[in-house]
């Protein structure tokens, strides 16, 4: 059966979305630092949506023990054509994040689900992915797991392209959440958008206890034309700025990408 999440992925440069400009750096960087706030020395990590690697290839060099998994083979090629440089080492895998059977029981002191949780359509795909996090955590480990708040899609989509203002698409995502790639206006791929309410009430109905809410990158992305002509100094600012408001419920509703982390 066609994936057409995984077409999209084989056929778009992941490797880089969060390094091309200073806009997209801001996700990155306000998520690594309020990641290292909450890991503990010496802690496995599993990156079970790793992309082509970026945040797996971070850690790593930190001293953490890391694997990193993805669906999407071109993005494993690349974490492993960059492992025979030799500066750190980490176990790989091709995986779908719904299905971690690879791995045993409370293995890993750290889940980052970061990405494929927002490609999942089916309410009990979503619930899978959270069960599998949730089954190879150890009792009073991390969960992390990445999603697109579904308020701010449609402003950022028909502020791109004036073709998605449109009020069908508007209500089928406020109403669903979900997006197919077979829908006449989809803008992206299958994706589901969902709410800083909602991902709360997953993980309480898990029995997580939340540690951390955040927007990953605010309105950067709505601002990218003015963030990137910043200077250096500037830039600073804005990231220092956005990392002490990134938790207020206002800016977590508008951010491109928001965080969630939960202890077991």
């Amino acid at each position: 059966m066609k994936n057409y999440v995984v077409e999209n992925y084989e056929n778009y440069r992941e490797e880089e979305r969060l390094t091309s400009n200073q806009a997209r750096k801001i996700e990155f960087l306000t998520t690594v630092r309020i990641l290292e706030e909450h890991l503990k020395e010496g802690c496995k990590i599993l990156d079970c949506a790793a992309g082509t690697g970026i945040y797996a290839f971070f850690f790593a060099k930190k001293g953490y023990e890391v694997t990193a998994t993805d669906i999407t083979p071109r993005h494993i090629k690349l974490i492993n054509q960059e492992l025979k440089k030799g500066e750190v080492s980490m176990q790989t895998a091709i995986l779908d994040a719904v299905n971690l059977s690879v791995y045993k029981d409370e293995t890993f002191d750290v889940v980052l689900n970061m990405g494929p949780f927002y490609h999942l359509t089916l309410e009990e795909k979503r619930e899978k992915c959270i069960q599998e996090a949730m089954r190879v955590l150890k009792k009073g480990g991390l969960l992390v797991t990445a999603y697109i708040p579904r308020l701010f899609i449609l402003q950022y989509t028909a502020l791109k392209d004036p073709k998605y203002l449109d009020l069908e698409l508007a209500e089928q995502i406020m109403e669903t959440g979900v997006l197919k790639h077979n829908d006449e206006k989809c803008f992206w791929t299958d994706t589901y958008y969902s709410s800083k309410e909602e991902m709360e009430k997953i993980y309480r109905n898990h029995n997580l206890k939340i540690a951390d809410h955040f927007a990953q990158d605010g309105l950067s992305p709505l601002l990218s034309e003015i963030v990137d002509n910043w200077t250096e100094k500037q830039f600073e600012v804005w990231c220092e700025y956005h990392y002490r408001m990134c938790r207020e419920p206002s800016i977590l509703g508008a951010s491109n990408h928001a965080i969630i982390i939960g202890e077991k």
